[in-house]
């Protein structure tokens, strides 16, 4: 058996069985297999899809390519939460501390941005000090100790998802179904959480462009969990618009702290009631998702949720003067104002090309090198269905380069959408799976 054998075979739109996939996972972890080979199969199962049982194969193989943790020493039920990805996703860092406040542990590891999209790793770098690079024991000792941990991925921790996450974002191949549900569900499996709820991104700012897809999507992902015996839960979210106001690293860790504050924006006290409902749920303390939502919105009033994200950051070697006052934050050099041209009611804000601005000021990889700048990136003014007239802001750009930044706001200009006719605010939740 060799790579070329199984790239020729993927190419030409042939099932890989389990030998074939363990060969190319174990290879390409310990390095015998090069990038470049990696890639051509990639691109092949991109373009000629996988069956259920590839994907389960892939899933499992990328799961075992690395340490499975154990972490029912923390809880008799660990809930993981993820999403597959958008613009303006800062989800995770808000919801997580609420949980955690509520009693319920988080051990959370997460990615880094992908493609259009940004990444909760990066969002967290974002604070000085915080470290997302921290030894497994550590991991479990914090939330023994706070009752949460948020990581980035560790290398022993399916590291083979790890090189073809990375791989998939620099050649193009990020939208590929079997490979989004094969990469998140290795993760949560080897991650060691027994529920996971996720939250399935829906629209020009996701990966899953129609519901239809996303349905499948997360149909493939339950499918994994059952076989894997995970209990999974699908939230299907919007994404035809970024979410909340801020896109890039450092603005959506202060839109953080100030959702946390009590200052939340409509579509994010939906997405977090929703998801944080049933992550309640399936922690078995309680099955009244009306109920949980009240005392996800309470820890927010009492500031219980602000206080743990302050105790996850300090622990975690984080500077919390950052987090007390944003002041502190590095600033763009460039904050340039985008104009509405005419009056009207905001009809379209296409999310992918706000987070391909964003990518493009240095908020996110063109490369898997190269380095993002934390300072950049997009607040938006005004939203879908928000009435505007000629002269007001619509968003302002955030760069640290004049030029991009120039560009940047000719761009936006031309991706707000204005209608003369008034429009209705899309559905924020769009189904549950």
């Amino acid at each position: 058996m060799n790579i070329q054998e199984i790239i020729a075979k993927k190419r030409d739109g042939k099932e890989l069985n389990q030998e074939d996939i363990n060969y190319f996972v174990t290879k390409y972890t310990d390095g015998t297999i090069t990038d470049y080979q990696a890639a051509a199969l990639v691109m092949a199962i991109y373009i000629n899809g996988m069956n259920k049982e590839e994907i389960t194969n892939l899933t499992l193989e990328m799961a075992k390519s690395g340490d499975i943790l154990d972490l029912s020493q923390i809880s008799k039920n660990v809930i993981d939460k993820h999403s597959t990805g958008g613009v303006g996703d800062k989800i995770t860092l808000i919801l997580t501390p609420i949980i955690a406040s509520l009693g319920i542990p988080v051990a959370k590891m997460s990615g880094r941005g992908l493609g259009f999209t940004g990444g909760t790793v990066d969002k967290l770098e974002s604070i000085p000090g915080y470290k997302t690079d921290i030894q497994i024991s550590d991991f479990i000792d914090n939330v023994k100790k706070i009752g949460i941990s948020l990581i980035g991925q560790t290398a022993n921790l399916a590291p083979a998802d790890k090189k073809i996450y990375a791989l998939r974002d620099t050649i193009n191949c990020v939208g590929s179904m079997p490979l989004i549900a094969s990469s998140i569900m290795s993760k949560k499996i080897a991650a060691g959480a027994n529920k996971i709820v996720l939250d399935v991104t829906v629209g020009s700012g996701a990966f899953m462009k129609n519901k239809q897809d996303a349905i499948k999507l997360s149909n493939m992902m339950k499918e994994i969990g059952k076989l894997a015996d995970r209990e999974t839960v699908c939230v299907l979210t919007n994404m035809d618009e970024p979410v909340g106001y801020a896109v890039g690293n450092t603005l959506e860790i202060i839109e953080t702290i100030e959702c946390l504050n009590g200052n939340i924006p409509k579509d994010i006290e939906e997405i977090i009631t929703t998801i944080g409902s049933y992550i309640i749920k399936l922690s078995g303390k309680s099955d009244d998702l009306e109920e949980n939502k009240k005392m996800i919105l309470q820890n927010i009033e009492n500031g219980k949720a602000y206080n743990k994200f302050l105790e996850l950051v300090q622990n975690q070697g984080g500077d919390i003067e950052y987090i007390k006052n944003v002041e502190k934050f590095e600033k763009a050099k460039h904050i340039m104002p985008v104009i509405a041209k005419k009056e009207g009611y905001i009809q379209e804000l296409n999310a992918e090309k706000i987070g391909m601005i964003s990518v493009m000021l240095g908020a996110g990889r063109m490369k898997k090198e190269d380095n993002i700048d934390k300072a950049v990136g997009i607040i938006l003014n005004k939203k879908i269905s928000n009435k505007v007239k000629k002269g007001d802001i619509l968003a302002y750009v955030h760069a640290n380069d004049e030029q991009k930044g120039k560009e940047a706001v000719e761009e936006i200009k031309n991706i707000y959408k204005i209608s003369e006719m008034e429009v209705e605010k899309e559905e924020i939740i769009l189904g549950i799976i």
